[in-house]
């Protein structure tokens, strides 16, 4: 037969029952703290990828939109042209006259063609 002291030796050495001490606390809150952390980091990362995925789809169908919304080019005005060829006329019939050489006519063209 044993004594009451070798059976509460016994139940020491087993290990503890019932609730976790002090330490075990403060472990297994370390445990889901940290878990709890890698988890919502990695939500965040998860969704920031996404954000930034779908703004950069965004920009590249207002990108490819772009081009096809550009305004037409600007008609030549009516004006500018007759007095370009008002220019022309009046100088033939300066060469014509023998006023202008046949350089300086070409030369004068080209000035009022080009502007």
């Amino acid at each position: 037969m044993t004594d009451g002291k070798d059976e509460a030796m016994l139940r020491r050495r087993g290990g503890r029952v019932g609730r976790p001490g002090l330490i075990g606390t403060m472990a297994r809150t370390a445990v889901v703290a940290g878990t709890a952390s890698a988890v919502s980091g990695s939500v965040s990362r998860q969704q920031q990828a996404r954000a930034q995925q779908e703004a950069d789809a965004a920009a590249y169908r207002q990108q490819q939109a772009t081009p096809a919304q550009q305004p037409p080019a600007q008609p030549v005005a009516a004006s500018s042209v007759s007095d370009v060829v008002t220019q022309l006329k009046e100088l033939a019939a300066l060469k014509d006259q023998g006023i202008l050489t046949e350089e300086e006519f070409a030369t004068q063209k080209a000035r009022v063609l080009g502007s």
